[in-house]
């Protein structure tokens, strides 16, 4: 039947081709509808994926495992687990550490560093000490730097610096403690993305800018009055000693020392000036070292100010009855405490290190370098530790530390033990 607009189609007709135009505009409604729904249907809403573990750290196949060996004394090593285990039961016992991919409770980091104690306090030999470590423990790789698939170590020691508490002319250098202007901000309740993460800056009054950089800050005359010096020092060459190893001791004309502890930083990106005098052609790389970097400061001072502000980075101090103090705000021990980056890899955990060791004589001297291997604890940062292929290891205070922290810049290997879950039911 032919459905047109017909104006000689009878009445009845009509009515029979109006019926059957809503059946179908019912129908194709319905048919639209019926797409529409199945287009939703593929395309269901986004559902939230948590983020994956950093993966600093690949866990090791029995066939995998190095071979253990201590070759320190075992007592300052019992104390720097003393001093993780002080930091780990303040935290909740819930609370998830990340070795790499996988997930452990606060509570058996404290176990494993309790059950390991324990292990080195009844004295294994290097056989049982193994074989131990194969039936208890899970161990993990660090997998280091990019491309080159190392750990870079280097070193940091205590300084000793002679200083006064008030500025005279054989001391003019202040050691400035955090500025009353300078704020922290979490960024973490501003979005799921930044958790963890904050910013440094310097508080105008109505808004918050990056806090003045290390020229600017030394360039204010008023800075004193905003940062207070705690301690004045010979020169400016001191402090970038005191700032780059980050703690250190101070000695006054009566004998007294101080012990100066970092708190905090002005937010600025860390720049190597080693690296700078480097490329700059003024020190080899085989040359390199603190004690070159300070020397060569020494000797020309026409350029030392340029040379140092290349790293825009200030750092702050107080005072402290004793030090240093790492990251985990618990005492360091030499050759035991290590820095790493605490994003990727385990606060205060047990870590076992393979490095080449300068051996420094009495008279600051290396006469070689000998192969390392030790067990030592996760218990520090720094602003330029960053990744799973760095570390820096505290070497104590005192000549040899001086020289070994300063010459140390070596690949070498990095693993962490943690003992295997029970699994029983």
């Amino acid at each position: 039947m032919q459905c047109s607009g017909m104006h000689t189609a009878t009445t009845a007709t009509s009515s029979r081709c109006n019926a059957l135009g809503k059946m179908l505009a019912i129908l194709l409604g319905v048919t639209v509808l019926a797409i529409l729904l199945a287009g939703c249907a593929l395309k269901p809403p986004p559902v939230p994926v948590p983020p994956a573990p950093k993966a600093g750290l690949k866990r090791l196949a029995l066939s995998q495992y190095p071979l253990f060996s201590d070759g320190g004394d075992v007592g300052p090593l019992q104390l720097s687990i003393h001093m993780s285990l002080a930091y780990l039961r303040r935290l909740p016992a819930d609370r998830n550490i990340d070795f790499g991919a996988d997930r452990y409770p606060v509570a058996h980091l404290i176990q494993s560093l309790e059950t390991f104690s324990q292990i080195m306090g009844e004295a294994p030999s290097p056989e049982q000490l193994n074989q131990t470590i194969r039936d208890r423990f899970y161990v993990y790789q660090s997998v280091g730097r990019p491309q080159k698939m190392d750990v870079l170590f280097t070193g940091y020691y205590e300084p000793l610096l002679i200083a006064g508490l008030f500025k005279s002319p054989s001391f003019g250098t202040p050691v400035h403690s955090k500025p009353l202007d300078m704020v922290e901000i979490d960024l973490s309740p501003f979005s799921d993305d930044l958790k963890g993460r904050s910013i440094v800056g310097q508080y105008t009054g109505k808004t918050v800018v990056p806090y003045p950089t290390r020229r600017q800050i030394r360039q204010k005359v008023d800075f004193n009055a905003t940062a207070p010096p705690i301690a004045w020092l010979r020169d400016e060459i001191d402090l970038l000693i005191l700032q780059i190893q980050g703690s250190g001791r101070v000695k006054l004309a009566d004998g007294t020392e101080l012990h100066i502890l970092y708190d905090g930083s002005n937010g600025r990106p860390y720049r190597s000036i080693g690296r700078l005098l480097i490329d700059q052609g003024r020190i080899s790389p085989q040359q390199m070292s603190m004690q070159a970097i300070r020397a060569y400061l020494r000797k020309h001072p026409e350029t030392a100010h340029d040379i140092m502000d290349h790293n825009p980075r200030y750092i702050f101090f107080r005072t402290a009855q004793q030090g240093p103090l790492g990251a985990l705000e618990q005492p360091l021990t030499p050759m035991r405490s290590i820095a790493v980056d605490r994003t990727i890899l385990p606060s205060a955990a047990l870590a076992f290190i393979a490095l080449p060791m300068p051996k420094v004589n009495a008279r600051g001297k290396i006469e070689h370098w000998r192969p390392y291997h030790g067990f030592a604890l996760a218990q520090d940062a720094g602003s330029a530790i960053k990744g799973p292929g760095r570390v820096d290891l505290f070497m104590g205070h005192g000549l040899q530390a001086e020289v070994g922290a300063g010459h140390l810049k070596h690949s070498g290997a990095l693993y962490f033990l943690i003992l295997k879950p029970d699994l029983e039911p």
